[in-house]
């Protein structure tokens, strides 16, 4: 496909149905000129935008920053761009900036893809005025709009219901969290995760919640990351972590960020650093404590020849235990936030919780796995014993292959750990002298700084 900035050449000429002076509207809209603009009261978003390859393109039904080819492209559909008010396509321009820039469709990109759009739109279009949004953005803290009588006539009962919750449901989140305590939020409500799905399933249909210009789901596309190699994931992740690092050093030195609140700004530098953030290190934790199995499998050489040739299947899987600290030291938005990284690392990893204070609370045993997670709760008030983790741990060794203890860290040493052990130390905690050696530890940074 032609690349060439977004001209009318990108799109095949078919007019069906269209007036010529409609479709010529349509396919000679350019989206260069309005990035120029911003450059005025915008630089920030601006210098973002100006280095990616321009897609004009009807394959996708609205607009999406998008990894493809080893090259980051932003794509748009030109009779959605055209319907847009010149405000509306700037504040388009904003929001797929700063999927860039906070890396949403690189290293920050969780699992299931569909439920993440939906919590990073949700956290950027927090700070976009809303008149600068398009239609059906997601905001946290507001309704959809209310269906008119003919959106209604085109859609079921059931669609409408779905509507009404859905809506509700984004009414009554709070403002100004980060993406992934949106994540964990939807995720945690198992209606609000079938409607999602049932969403994304009736895109294209007919009077279906997520159309383009209605509300009712994420207003932009993302896709590549996942068809792409390592190699090729790391080309891409070095590309975009460039343009953000010169587009932050342009604006730092001439001292205009334009409405980039100064928290983005500060959450922009820090993932810019070379500080190892934590959920790096709890990656890291969990990749370790895999094991492989292996099967045999027996296949036939070819139709024509019955014999049989054996061979074998390899696998890695994990199953970690992770031990919630219940004397009060953790909050629920932390634990949201360690469930909601542990969620993307679920693909071949079964987590089994269980709460502790002086003992280890066997009856508040939860197993959860890709796409289940549980909401936050106490079963115990009382203090911390590290020792009845590690009895606890050590008598079940032949289940789990490691386990993790989310704790602010005040407790007496429980000795060396036969099994993978990692800390996860709560925001408001602290590290001890002890730790360290063979185990991991993982120490939390404050909610604030990770504000989108």
């Amino acid at each position: 496909m032609a690349t060439s900035h977004g001209t009318a050449t990108d799109i095949a000429p078919d007019r069906t149905g269209v007036g010529n002076e409609l479709y010529d509207l349509i396919t000679d809209f350019d989206v260069d000129p309005h990035i120029i603009s911003l450059y005025f009261n915008e630089p920030f978003y601006a210098k973002i935008l100006r280095g990616l390859t321009k897609v004009c393109t009807q394959e996708i039904p609205t607009a999406g920053v998008l990894a493809k080819d080893g090259d980051i492209k932003m794509w748009y559909n030109p009779g959605f761009m055209s319907g847009l008010t010149e405000r509306q396509v700037r504040g388009l321009l904003k929001h797929e900036a700063m999927h860039l820039a906070l890396f949403h469709t690189t290293v920050r990109r969780l699992t299931p893809h569909n439920v993440h759009n939906w919590a990073a739109d949700l956290a950027i279009n927090c700070n976009i005025p809303s008149d600068e949004l398009p239609e059906g953005g997601l905001v946290p803290g507001q309704a959809f709009e209310t269906l008119t009588e003919t959106q209604k006539e085109k859609m079921s009962d059931k669609a409408q219901e779905r509507y009404q919750r859905m809506s509700q449901f984004i009414a009554n989140l709070k403002s100004g969290l980060s993406t992934e305590e949106y994540f964990a939020k939807l995720m945690q409500d198992e209606q609000m995760k079938q409607d999602m799905e049932d969403q994304e399933k009736g895109k294209g249909q007919p009077g279906e919640l997520g159309e383009p210009g209605e509300a009712g789901g994420p207003m932009d596309d993302h896709g590549g990351w996942d068809d792409m190699t390592d190699q090729e994931k790391d080309l891409i992740d070095g590309k975009v972590k460039q343009i953000v690092k010169d587009a932050v050093k342009e604006c730092d030195k001439s001292g205009q960020w334009g409405s980039v609140p100064a928290s983005v700004q500060a959450d922009i530098r820090k993932s810019l650093s070379n500080e190892i953030p934590w959920q790096a290190v709890l990656k890291k934790f969990v990749g370790f404590t895999k094991r492989s199995t292996r099967t045999t499998t027996w296949n036939k050489i070819n139709k024509k020849n019955p014999m049989l040739m054996p061979g074998a299947r390899k696998k890695n899987t994990a199953s970690i235990a992770v031990y919630i600290d219940q004397s009060g030291s953790v909050s629920s938005g932390e634990l949201e936030l360690l469930f909601g990284e542990l969620q993307s690392l679920a693909k071949y990893t079964e987590f089994t919780t269980f709460h502790f204070d002086c003992t280890v609370d066997e009856d508040s045993e939860t197993v959860w796995k890709k796409n289940r997670i549980q909401a936050p709760h106490r079963t115990r008030s009382g203090g911390t014993c590290f020792t009845s983790v590690a009895k606890h741990a050590e008598k079940n060794k032949k289940r789990f292959d490691g386990y993790l203890i989310l704790t602010d860290g005040y407790a007496s040493n429980p000795g060396i750990s036969r099994m993978k052990r990692g800390w996860v130390i709560t925001t408001q905690g602290a590290t001890q002298d002890w730790m360290g050696g063979r185990d991991f530890i993982i120490k939390m940074k404050e909610p604030a700084e990770s504000v989108v």
